[in-house]
């Protein structure tokens, strides 16, 4: 199996930081280490204030843990994206560490819009919302099929196109990073066959346009519900990080070898990947400032309402069981689906299998297809919501 070329120099700079008259050696490298890392502590900075802000207005539970979630994002970018500035050599092991958290991000997006629409719905009541949704022509590139949303083995399937990409994306990075250490992933061999780059990138690929995909179809199902809600605002400020970041990578992978060269102890790989990580630096203090006002916390806050404490927010956020169960709870009704249970074929306004509990939005009944009991309920209080009970 062929190998790698290195994408590092042989020869690997011993100076430090410090020159030997107790100054600071102030090289293009290192100018460049002191602004990513400057530019990454200002927006950790600036995401812990709005973090705290959410924490401190814990009202709607169900929809702050996604946002919680969605805030994290700009900080992890700027720190993953910092190390890998200042150990350029591992640059790669950073890289596909960081796209992993996106997959979380867009999911936690979904299940944030799920909430709105709920929250929009009489008696939040999800249903009331969707029941009177026609049928209708999917998005483009596919409009000349038409689907109806009232079908529940509609819903289930928007779900997991998008909750698909949590599972897949951190398999490609662990590929990706067993792949690296072997020497055969080849990332700056661009679409080169005789590696494991070409085939990694085409399944993601894929993969994440069928997660947007979701997402799109999903807002275009919901845009009235959503309405006062800055949905757009919200979806861009997570899409716009990741085409940045993807399309920056494009033009300093293209500048290799035209306007890039190699020095000394950098390759011209070494400086197109630095150059891009420090970007991506500089870029999160903006994301997380546009964050800041797409999620305001200011639509939690109830006026005389006792701050809430921190502690029971910053774990809802990190506990990621919800994204378990709505993954394995999906997979249970496809299996129920195949096997030809007559509810799952049916709409959701003449049986159990409905939007709430396709969404997890139950509240505590379990769903029974038959002989098939597939107990779906008692999300409510998993998924952040206050039981009613």
């Amino acid at each position: 199996m062929p190998t790698c070329p290195s994408d590092n120099q042989q020869a690997v700079d011993q100076t430090g930081f410090w020159n030997p008259d107790g100054g600071i050696d102030w090289d293009a490298h290192r100018i460049g280490w002191a602004i990513a890392g400057a530019c990454s502590v200002a927006t950790v900075l600036i995401s812990m204030i709005s973090v705290f802000q959410h924490c401190r207005t814990y009202t709607k539970p169900a929809e702050q843990r996604q946002i919680l979630r969605i805030l994290y994002m700009p900080p992890i970018y700027a720190v993953i994206s910092f190390c890998s500035y200042r150990f350029f050599r591992s640059y790669t092991y950073y890289d596909l560490a960081e796209v992993v958290y996106e997959a979380f991000t867009l999911s936690a997006f979904l299940m944030l819009l799920i909430e709105f629409v709920a929250d929009s719905g009489s008696g939040h009541n999800p249903e009331s919302s969707i029941a009177r949704k026609g049928k209708r022509s999917l998005p483009f590139p596919f409009c000349h099929w038409r689907y109806r949303p009232t079908k529940p083995y509609f819903m289930y399937t928007l779900k997991w196109a998008v909750l698909q990409y949590v599972i897949l994306r951190p398999a490609i990075s662990i590929t990706g990073i067993i792949c690296q250490a072997f020497n055969v992933l080849c990332e700056s061999s661009g679409f080169n066959v005789h590696y494991a780059n070409v085939y990694l990138e085409a399944i993601d690929f894929v993969t994440i346009s069928i997660a947007l995909y979701g997402l799109i179809l999903f807002y275009a199902l919901t845009r009235e519900e959503l309405a006062g809600r800055r949905p757009l605002a919200k979806f861009l400020a997570i899409k716009l990080i990741v085409m940045f970041t993807w399309y920056q990578s494009f033009v300093f992978d293209a500048l290799e070898g035209r306007v890039i060269h190699a020095t000394e102890y950098w390759s011209e790989t070494n400086i197109a990947d630095g150059l891009n990580a420090l970007t991506i630096c500089i870029e999160m203090i903006f994301f997380a400032c546009f964050m800041w006002w797409a999620y305001t916390p200011a639509a939690y806050r109830i006026q005389g309402a006792k701050p809430t404490s921190i502690w029971r927010p910053l774990w809802d956020s990190i506990n990621f069981s919800d994204f378990a169960l709505e993954i394995w709870y999906s997979l249970k009704f496809f299996i129920a689906y195949i096997r030809g249970v007559p509810e799952t074929h049916s709409r959701f306004a003449k049986s159990n299998a409905g939007f709430d509990d396709a969404f997890g939005l139950t509240t505590g009944r379990p769903v029974s297809y038959n002989k098939h009991s597939i107990n779906i309920g008692s999300l409510r209080g998993q998924n952040g919501r206050t039981s009613p009970n």
